[in-house]
């Protein structure tokens, strides 16, 4: 049967015991047959929603060289604002202007022969015109942590695992990352990529939405559907961290956002919730009757996934900010591009 919407999962459903079975098998069948869904009635408050969007509006009526005191050719840590047209996905420019924070944690004092993937840890870049902004980001990180990992028990509960049988992945300091994204309208861009076709490298993904529709995700090949915005609801998608942990049960599905008309402009935040840099990741056994069903990971050869989380997420991003990569990374560029010459 043809998937034209995305499921709709009620997450109060869960913490009653009596509706738990049935939101369980629900889960287990949105992230398995679409990797989409949206999520309502997740537990974060309302006003602090509203304060960290109208944050984000502030952050992005900065004057430009408010926000380029913030940008991200400043950090090893890839945080801070990006102009648009600076992220790259496979190749090619994705047309929003974004901020980018992760865990607000001291730069690691790295040893001659530490990898590489260690000088991820780090602090933001905080916009000095705009005090307010840390707090309510920080805020709602924590929140969004605490909600995501909620969430990740309930899919080990819904593939027969224990319910803790992921904590050891993410751990005490779970890869967190929040972008703010403006896509601007077509007439500033010339280009219909707001976000080119790609799957989220992480564990689960959070997007909390405005009015204005972008977000398109592909049900099956070639055939896309709109993830409109829904009020009161994130829209989640499974990461490749987790369809490499179920051998493929779960899937990672291929999204894009559509850049808006030419009147119009998008703001969406995104949170990601990622395992330990430091992580290896396991393929869990999953009772006889799911693994007969788990068709194995999707790897793009171009990009192929590493269950070595912390050179995973590294990898990913030496790709799509090739200016930070060649400022920070040049001696990991040069042995990938010896490697690929031997």
């Amino acid at each position: 049967m043809s998937i034209t919407t995305l499921p709709v999962l009620d997450f109060a459903r869960y913490r009653n015991p009596a509706e738990r079975p049935a939101f369980l098998q629900q889960l287990r069948h949105a992230a398995r047959d679409v990797g989409f869904f949206y999520l309502t009635n997740h537990g974060i408050n309302d006003e602090l929603q509203l304060t960290l969007q109208q944050e984000a509006r502030r952050f992005f009526a900065l004057s430009e060289a408010q926000k380029e005191q913030v940008a991200m050719i400043h950090s090893p840590h890839f945080r801070g604002y990006n102009r648009a047209a600076s992220e790259l996905t496979r190749g090619q420019p994705d047309w929003r202007e974004q901020f980018d924070i992760g865990a607000e944690r001291p730069a690691l004092q790295l040893a001659d022969n530490a990898p590489r993937w260690q000088q991820l840890q780090g602090p933001n870049l905080w916009p000095a015109a705009l005090p307010t902004l840390k707090p309510a980001l920080l805020t709602w990180q924590q929140a969004m942590t605490d909600m995501a990992i909620d969430l990740l028990r309930a899919f080990a509960e819904a593939l027969y695992l224990p319910v803790n049988a992921f904590d050891a992945l993410y751990g005490e300091k779970p890869n967190e990352h929040i972008k703010l994204i403006r896509y601007p309208g077509q007439q500033e861009t010339q280009s219909a990529q707001g976000v080119g076709a790609h799957k989220d490298s992480g564990f689960l993904s959070f997007l909390l939405q405005d009015e204005q529709k972008g977000l398109q995700v592909e049900v099956s090949e070639g055939e896309w559907i709109d993830a409109a915005p829904l009020p009161g609801s994130f829209v989640v998608n499974i990461g490749e961290l987790l369809e490499l942990a179920t051998n493929g049960y779960l899937r990672a599905t291929v999204h894009r956002v559509v850049s808006p008309p030419a009147d119009r402009e998008r703001l969406s935040i995104a949170f990601f919730l990622g395992a330990q840099l430091d992580a290896v990741v396991p393929v869990y056994a999953l009772p006889e009757a799911l693994a007969k069903e788990a068709p194995g990971p999707q790897s793009d050869p171009q990009n192929p996934l590493l269950r070595d989380v912390g050179w995973n997420y590294l990898k990913g991003r030496l790709r799509s900010h090739p200016d930070v990569a060649e400022r920070y990374y040049r001696d990991v560029l040069r042995e990938r591009t010896e490697q690929l010459i031997a």
